[in-house]
């Protein structure tokens, strides 16, 4: 068997080296004549796997080590007899880590309580459902806005028009989808952007093209009132420099990049390509994962409940040097920043997630245990 893969997925070998010969190439490099002869596909969102790239290959498997699926022809595979998985869910803590973090960030330079804003969170699936389980569990106030999941349960949802009304913070976590009734290519255009609250926050850890690129730049140009974090573009790896400089955080589609995100989302794909092949999981990712660097903290109980919440997020990922590290790569000509945006992502350093840090309190402290608790932490 002939396993044909991006070269950027953890355990490749520690997974799949037992099913046969593994072929690694760069993803955006993965052309008809890299797949030719392979009989499975392993990819991340950089490959667009349509039927372009498989007609007359041997591809039987496609694997998707990211939680998105808008760079896979599924119609395709479905007329060509081909099955696939992606992996959800995989990376969707290291996504809430980047948004709690950007979140600090935020508040440090305007001089706001995080505790008194109101928060939107659109898209409610893997990702934008433990974000929001998270800022509730912190007792903030929250606004979701899912028109497809508000079709099939109900209330507790609201439109996209109350989230840009109302709420000081727009976080997006919606899939990429193209036509129909529920788009959302360019869901945030010129319109709904001139529709963001005085002083608003917008962050993008979805896709780029969910917001309108061009107008998000005029917009930030003309409102100095409005703070916007991104780490997905339009156009990626190419990215518009004169939006990122005026970014409050910019970073190179790293959002959900955590080792453990990572790792888990080969560890989603084998399992999947073990049930398509009828054979039973050899190998576990607990046996795989490093220990965490950061083992323990210890908290009185005197703390302030907002510098222990900085402290804990940030003791673990701080998204400013990914910030830091991308702006560095951005001034150079067109194709070396194209480059520079796969180098980063391929050379990206180990981060682990807040979820599973053990945490002592020393003394009786409701409100910080109930704060551990919502970051995911471990009372101990």
């Amino acid at each position: 068997m002939l396993i044909v893969a991006d070269e950027n997925i953890p355990l490749l070998d520690a997974f799949f080296a037992g099913f046969g010969e593994i072929r690694r190439y760069p993803g955006r490099s993965i052309d008809r004549a890299c797949v030719q002869d392979a009989d499975v596909l392993l990819v991340r969102s950089v490959t667009n796997v349509d039927q372009a790239l498989l007609e007359g290959s041997q591809v039987r498997f496609v694997g998707t080590c990211t939680i998105g699926t808008d760079h896979l022809a599924l119609d395709y595979f479905a007329q060509a007899g081909i099955q696939w998985s992606s992996a959800p869910g995989c990376n969707a803590r290291g996504v809430v880590d980047y948004v709690l973090g950007s979140l600090l960030t935020l508040a440090e330079l305007d001089g706001a309580d995080l505790a008194r804003r109101t928060y939107g969170v659109v898209g409610a699936g893997e990702v934008g459902g433990r974000l929001v389980e998270v800022l509730r569990g912190l007792g903030w106030t929250v606004r979701v806005c899912d028109p497809l999941r508000q079709a099939q349960e109900g209330g507790g949802y609201v439109s996209l028009e109350q989230v840009l009304a109302e709420c000081d913070v727009i976080s997006l976590h919606t899939p990429l989808t193209k036509g129909g009734e529920h788009s959302t290519w360019h869901l945030l255009d010129a319109e709904r952007l001139a529709q963001l609250r005085p002083g608003a926050w917008l962050i993008n850890a979805s896709r780029g093209p969910v917001v309108d690129n061009a107008a998000l730049r005029s917009l930030l140009q003309a409102r100095d009132d409005v703070q916007a974090v991104l780490d997905v573009w339009e156009g990626e790896p190419q990215v518009d420099q004169a939006l990122a400089d005026l970014c409050v955080i910019a970073t190179p589609h790293i959002a959900g990049y955590s080792l453990d995100g990572k790792q888990r989302g080969t560890a989603q794909i084998y399992q999947a390509f073990c049930a398509w092949r009828g054979e039973a999981e050899t190998v576990r990712l607990a046996d795989l994962l490093p220990r965490p660097w950061l083992a323990q903290l210890s908290l009185q109980a005197e703390t302030d409940p907002a510098w222990a919440l900085a402290t804990l997020c940030r003791a673990v990922y701080d998204p400013r040097r990914d910030d830091a590290d991308f702006r560095r790569s951005l001034d150079r000509d067109p194709q070396a920043q194209r480059a520079a945006f796969d180098v980063l992502r391929k050379q990206y350093p180990p981060r682990r997630e807040i979820e599973g840090l053990m945490v002592r309190i020393e003394g009786d402290a409701p409100q910080l245990q109930q704060m551990v608790k919502a970051l995911g932490g471990l009372l101990v």
